[in-house]
């Protein structure tokens, strides 16, 4: 009797255990995560979660006006691995109900980087004391100072009270949405859109800048600006070009299905072609592509093609497909894009498979051809909608320049 008593009870025991496991769960809510960089410095963001109809994990992460929507949880224990929209990178570590401890990891990249985060909390930054100065309005900024890496940037920012939103721009692209605080006289914005990890740190007058730009632990850049409401950018319709001796832009890369793909396959022929220079991986790229998506699904047009040539970090050519795969799949996107080169991105590298470009100076890029095969627009970098009128100019301009491409006779 003793023995079936303790027998009855370790089974219970068991039972409750097992029961206990599979109900560990985290809290719905309002949650703040830090991510460490470099020199021990914390980037914070804000996320929601949430569960969808049938009762799975909703992930919302908040970056000013952008919202990223983080669907794939996999638990098991006490064990958490959340993977990214569309990108490589995933959570990895332990939870309890109102904390998650792991790292933020990205295995192409060769990057990893502590991830902390709890439940309750839903400011962003710490605000010391009310804000000396309102930065709002457009400065001439410059990163990477008294370096050969010097490059400009334009500040784009709107501050009310302590809270403070905007990007940086530069002349291949943008820092997407900015959000973060003014207090006393420091600057505080921090992003994570589920690839860059972005912290910018300033001390701050009423006319200038001077700070820090730290992307994950891999990347720390000095910057400085100055307020400049007349400040512009190189044009980024000058930057790319065909180099002397050539008079014609071709590729052939490979599609999912092993097939090589060029620009005088029948699919292109008397046909306008934007060729987008791009990786799975790369923000600005995934921007410029949901504006393709949404162009083409709003302005179909048959003598319009699309083809994505894409230059990826994955170590491996199967790893670089799974990735193209992915974005095609949960963006919609149905214009071809090939693998151009995996393993790494390096733009001199890049140059090398398009030997008739200057040079690759910006994923993404986009080369505009005409339907007899002449190469009439090359379109470096992308703003994306973190950039206010700087995106609806550029919608004009694009909307402009296919109307007139398109309206032309072929043939080649």
């Amino acid at each position: 009797m003793k023995r079936t008593w303790l027998l009855l009870t370790t089974v219970a025991l068991l039972v409750t255990s097992c029961k206990k496991e599979q109900e560990q769960s985290l809290a719905l809510g309002d949650w703040l995560a830090k991510i460490e960089v470099s020199d021990g410095q914390i980037l914070p963001f804000n996320f929601t979660l949430s569960l969808d109809g049938d009762g799975k994990y909703v992930m919302k992460i908040w970056n000013a006006e952008e919202v990223v929507v983080v669907d794939e949880f996999d638990m098991e224990g006490d064990s958490i691995n959340i993977r990214m929209p569309i990108f490589e990178g995933h959570i990895v570590g332990t939870f309890t109900e109102n904390e998650i401890v792991g790292e933020f990891i990205e295995e192409s990249k060769e990057r990893r980087v502590p991830f902390h985060a709890t439940q309750g909390i839903s400011e962003r930054f710490d605000v010391q004391e009310d804000a000396m100065v309102n930065i709002s309005g457009i400065w001439e900024a410059y990163f990477n100072i008294n370096t050969d890496g010097e490059y400009p940037a334009k500040g784009i920012f709107m501050q009310n009270g302590n809270k403070i939103k905007g990007t940086f721009r530069t002349k291949t692209g943008d820092y997407r949405y900015l959000e973060g605080v003014v207090t006393g006289d420091s600057m505080k914005l921090s992003a994570f859109d589920g690839s860059h990890v972005f912290l910018f740190l300033a001390q701050v007058t009423d006319s200038t800048l001077n700070g820090k730009f730290y992307s994950g632990k891999h990347t720390v850049q000095e910057f400085m600006g100055a307020r400049n409401e007349g400040f512009e950018l190189p044009d980024s319709d000058n930057l790319t070009f065909l180099r002397e001796g050539y008079d014609k832009f071709d590729f052939s890369f490979p599609n999912a299905m092993g097939k090589n793909v060029s620009l005088s396959d029948p699919m292109f022929k008397n046909k306008v072609v934007l060729i987008q220079i791009m990786g799975t991986w790369c923000t600005n790229c995934l921007d410029e592509t949901r504006f393709y998506v949404d162009f083409l699904e709003n302005n179909p047009n048959q003598d319009l093609a699309f083809v994505g040539l894409a230059f990826e970090y994955a170590k491996t050519e199967e790893k670089a497909f799974e990735g193209i795969k992915r974005l095609k799949e949960r963006e919609g996107v149905d214009y071809p894009i090939l693998l151009a080169q995996y393993g790494t991105s390096n733009k001199q590298k890049a140059n090398e498979k398009l030997p008739m470009l200057n040079h690759i100076l910006s994923y993404p890029t986009t080369i505009y051809i005409d339907k007899k095969g002449e190469v009439r627009k090359i379109h470096t970098g992308f703003n994306g909608p973190a950039t206010g009128e700087k995106f609806e100019e550029f919608k004009q301009q694009f909307n402009k320049t296919v109307q007139e491409l398109t309206g032309e006779g072929a043939t080649r």
